[in-house]
């Protein structure tokens, strides 16, 4: 890894990033604490004071059901005596753990049996505290709450399109496709400048950079390899920004030496939706694991194939492999390259390989797309039957509608 890779082109980047890291850190846990013994619970709420916590309230006993909506609304977390009634502090666990799923339930207890603490967790606590309860042990667990919170803050906060292009074979044109699209976003009218976001997730051989004509800059992998900095400020300071307003994050120009691990590329994601109303993915090669991943997250899934034998083969495969659930409402089929007048297969067998029909087909216009790939001007920046296609599904997404060009009124003045 090169050294410049731990750095940033902006130092007002790093300076954001560590603002808001210390904001977050200084942010107090709200807590609520629940003992029927009163020794022991301010045993405990000794052991939380002077932490980064508040304990904002305290119950004597157990609440009931009903009492619930309350503790569930307006807290962080729980500490919960267990060993006074073990039956029901297991039963009040349980119903705050199924109610919400940002609240950190902590359990305090002088005993160590095993089996209970698996009972515990499987109730849905995240903590065992055993007493006596020393403030090491409640500052450990106070640190992993508060990273949980943020954590489920953020993808509550992750709300823009997630739409991922993969193709059902090597050259089946999802790199041309996903450019183009995420281009013809940006174009609509109403979509707000700077809220498109370009992804290449093929780091073994992605070229979206170069179809855009853009210079090699940061990457998607200095963003995986900077996950403890990653947040929407540093994100977009590693872009490099094209003419047509989107931003983009390429492939990096060296094969790695490694993929990286699906929690890191969640995380790049979830942070790139934050910052985003609309992020296009070129998903490129990649693991099962990260396919799965890439594709319950995303919004809509577009499938690139060409009417041949191998594509709709490798498509049907796709589609069985991935699709034949719930996830197949996300999916939106492609057929590229599109000529009906000399089809290997008729329409019937092709909806029959692919097992459902297909949504979109993107003429055969070897002309201009050849033009695009050596020139690095987006197919959608010029009048051909591509750029209708591709304006046609950006306008589908974004709920818009379709801009074509003015046509030149005639004059015998030029004007």
């Amino acid at each position: 890894m090169k050294e410049n890779r731990n750095l940033t082109k902006d130092k007002t980047v790093t300076s954001t990033y560590m603002r808001d890291a210390e904001s977050l850190s200084m942010s107090a846990l709200s807590l609520v604490l629940i003992g029927p013994n009163e020794m022991r619970r301010r045993a405990v709420a000794q052991a939380f004071s002077g932490s980064q916590a508040t304990i904002a309230r305290e119950l004597s006993a157990y609440p009931a059901i009903d009492d619930l909506a309350g503790i569930l609304q307006a807290y962080d977390g729980v500490v919960i005596d267990l060993d006074a009634n073990p039956e029901q502090a297991l039963e009040v666990i349980e119903n705050l753990c199924s109610n919400n799923n940002s609240l950190t339930v902590m359990v305090y207890s002088a005993s160590s049996d095993p089996q209970m603490l698996v009972r515990c967790m499987r109730a849905g606590a995240r903590e065992f505290l055993h007493e006596p309860v020393l403030p090491n042990s409640a500052g450990e667990a106070l640190v992993r709450a508060s990273v949980r919170r943020d954590e489920v803050r953020r993808q509550k906060t992750a709300t823009g399109k997630l739409l991922v292009f993969v193709g059902a074979k090597g050259g089946s044109g999802v790199t041309t496709l996903a450019t183009n699209f995420a281009v013809s976003l940006a174009r609509m009218t109403k979509v707000t400048p700077g809220k498109v976001a370009l992804v290449d997730l093929d780091l073994q051989l992605g070229d979206v950079s170069l179809a855009l004509g853009l210079p090699s800059g940061f990457t998607a992998l200095d963003a995986l390899e900077n996950l403890n900095r990653l947040d929407t400020d540093f994100l977009r300071g590693l872009m490099t920004q094209h003419s047509s307003g989107i931003s983009v994050l390429g492939a990096p120009d060296e094969i790695p030496a490694s993929q990286p691990k699906c929690s890191g590329l969640d995380r790049l994601l979830r942070v790139a939706r934050e910052g985003f109303d609309y992020v296009v993915v070129d998903a490129g090669s990649n693991s099962i694991d990260m396919q799965e991943m890439l594709f319950e997250m995303a919004t809509t899934v577009y499938l690139v194939t060409q009417v041949s034998v191998a594509d709709l083969r490798n498509a049907n495969r796709f589609v069985r492999r991935y699709f034949s659930g719930a996830l197949g409402q996300k999916l939106e089929i492609i057929l590229n390259r599109h000529t009906s007048r000399y089809l290997e297969l008729d329409e019937t067998a092709v909806t029959k390989a692919l097992t459902q029909p297909a949504k979109w087909r993107v003429p055969n216009d070897f002309t201009s797309a050849h033009q695009s790939q050596t020139t690095g001007v987006p197919l959608v920046t010029e009048k051909n039957q591509i750029a209708k296609v591709i304006a046609r599904m950006a306008a589908e997404t974004s709920g818009q509608d379709v801009v074509e060009p003015k046509k030149k009124k005639f004059s015998l003045f030029g004007s």
